[in-house]
């Protein structure tokens, strides 16, 4: 009888902490993320689903994430003639007002758009780290729409 009480007992020690394990998971494992996400769903959904940019019928790409341009007629994200501006998780979209200006001899080269066109279009797009002051910066993605939408026949097989 003795071992049996025993067994018992370790069941019955055991059983609350199981029943926590098993609860903490449903709760923390499933119905929270559902609910968040519906919540974003119905509050956000421009930003639950990615912030994704869209050029007619077609997405682009995503406004928060380096969207991998790297054919010459597009700014690009990683500018490999100045690498230390590069994010430390290398999907940074945004670069420095610098680092575009700086592309914009090789647009104009593979485009024939002219650069005081391309210049106007980075500084129309120019931002701040902080409101008006700061480093000013852009980001690569609405660039690139920029020139698609501005010069259609340029950019036809990406419309």
């Amino acid at each position: 009888m003795i071992g049996v009480s025993t067994a018992n007992n370790k069941r019955s020690v055991y059983r609350p902490v199981i029943a926590m394990a098993i609860l903490s998971l449903v709760i923390c494992g499933l119905a929270y993320p559902l609910v968040v996400t519906g919540v974003a769903q119905v509050a956000l959904p421009y930003q639950a689903n990615g912030s994704l940019v869209q050029v007619g019928n077609r997405t682009v790409g995503s406004y928060y994430i380096d969207n991998g341009f790297t054919l010459p007629i597009f700014f690009h994200a990683r500018n490999e003639s100045n690498p230390a501006n590069m994010s430390a998780s290398g999907v940074d979209p945004d670069i420095p007002l610098s680092d575009a200006l700086s592309q914009i001899p090789r647009i104009h080269g593979a485009t024939g758009i002219s650069t005081s066109e391309l210049t106007a279009i980075v500084t129309s797009h120019e931002e701040y780290t902080l409101f008006v002051a700061g480093d000013p910066y852009v980001n690569v993605l609405e660039l690139n729409v920029a020139l698609i939408s501005d010069y259609p026949l340029v950019y036809a097989a990406y419309r």
